[in-house]
């Protein structure tokens, strides 16, 4: 199991790719592996053949495990080839059934195959989004209708098993919230100017319109950028702090919500972050994010100002420091200078911070930073 992120302990293997005893290409993908953050096709280094498959679809397990053994063809056909210390011959490996030149081959992996016999779904009604087209798990799982879930007798629910990325996410959420020292602030931003500024924006701008989260994105690199010492992590081996500003996005995709990044944007202007944004969301949506689009954010912003809250108190995704949950906009009276009631546009934002690596003092001033950067937007675009 490969170690694809800094905080990455455990992944599960979603599908293999090539079959026990078949050969390969170098740069073929071999297996899909999932964590709670993104679906990753490991490819071959060299050409070889699959002999043994140790870590079956559908299982998680420890980085570092081994998952199967491979040959390279080097070795006399008479001889065994021995991985670590198992030894296969060979003389024994089971060859792949191949189909008849007549048939059409629909190529699905033995995951999505076996949920197909399951719920008795055809598989070539099925359109894949693995690689090369594949029909995967998820492809099979999107076709399965709820009614196929039988309620228990007498039990007045459904018993449904959650996915290896679900329960990856709240195996890893669990243990974030246990472990971090979460404390939370909270302020209402006015962004009456900013709602103006980005109309005025996006009037002639069909092209690359900006949105709300846009500019938050932009407000917290910025704020970054003048408080870099809130640019870091909590690790075991010490405090991570980073030179490179990455900004975490909350997105909520058909696979789950994912967690990509927003990178090396500090010294970026407006519309370049924005088309950042919106290339690294559409990857989360198709499942095709890469251990790159993760990046090392100290912090992400979780956004649900579309689904009517007022104050979001998020949990602090795994190895980073804070997450920023964003409400919705919402007209409020405020008074003027001269006491008379004048309608706001108000967001309201919470700040959830480690307090390993945080005092509220830091926190707060940080908050302050992105609240004044949201209230004058001009700001934002000359930074």
């Amino acid at each position: 199991m490969p170690k694809l992120g800094l905080t990455m302990t455990e992944g599960s293997v979603s599908e293999w790719t090539v079959t026990t005893g078949s050969s390969y290409k170098k740069d073929e993908c071999l297996f899909v592996i999932e964590t709670d953050k993104i679906t990753n096709d490991i490819v071959a280094e060299a050409d070889g053949k699959l002999v043994e498959i140790l870590v079956p679809a559908g299982t998680t397990v420890a980085v570092g495990t081994v998952l199967a053994y491979w040959e390279d063809g080097s070795a006399d056909q008479t001889t065994s080839c021995q991985q670590g210390t198992a030894t296969v011959s060979k003389t024994t490996i089971p060859v792949a059934t191949r189909l008849p030149a007549s048939a059409t081959r629909i190529i699905s992996s033995p995951l999505a195959r076996r949920i197909a016999s399951q719920h008795k779904l055809d598989l070539g009604s099925i359109t894949g989004t693995g690689p090369k087209g594949r029909i995967v798990a998820r492809d099979v799982q999107s076709h399965i209708h709820p009614i196929a879930e039988q309620p228990l007798p007498d039990s007045g629910y459904v018993l449904q098993q959650p996915t290896p990325a679900q329960l990856t996410v709240a195996k890893r959420l669990t243990a974030g919230k246990q472990e971090t020292p979460h404390f939370y602030l909270a302020l209402e931003a006015d962004v009456t100017k900013l709602l103006a500024l980005r109309q005025d924006i996006n009037r002639d701008n069909d092209s690359n319109r900006l949105t709300i989260n846009h500019f938050l994105v932009k407000a917290v690199a910025t704020a970054i950028s003048t408080l870099p010492q809130v640019n870091r992590t909590w690790a075991s081996e010490g405090i991570r702090c980073y030179s490179q500003i990455d900004v975490g996005i909350a997105v909520n995709t058909p696979h789950g919500l994912l967690a990509p990044a927003a990178i090396n944007i500090g010294q970026l202007g407006i519309g370049q972050v924005a088309q950042l944004v919106n290339a690294v969301i559409a990857r989360a949506r198709n499942n095709r994010l890469s251990q790159s689009d993760m990046g090392t954010p100290a912090i992400t912003i979780s956004n649900a100002g579309m689904h009517n809250v007022t104050y979001m108190s998020s949990i602090i995704n795994p190895g980073q420091a804070m997450i920023l949950g964003v409400g919705s906009i919402k007209g409020v009276f405020r008074p003027d200078d001269l006491g008379q009631p004048v309608l706001r546009q108000e967001m309201g934002l919470v700040l959830s911070a480690d307090h390993r690596v945080m005092d509220g003092v830091s926190a707060l001033e940080f908050l302050n930073r992105i609240v004044s950067l949201l209230e004058q937007p001009a700001k934002m675009l000359v930074s």
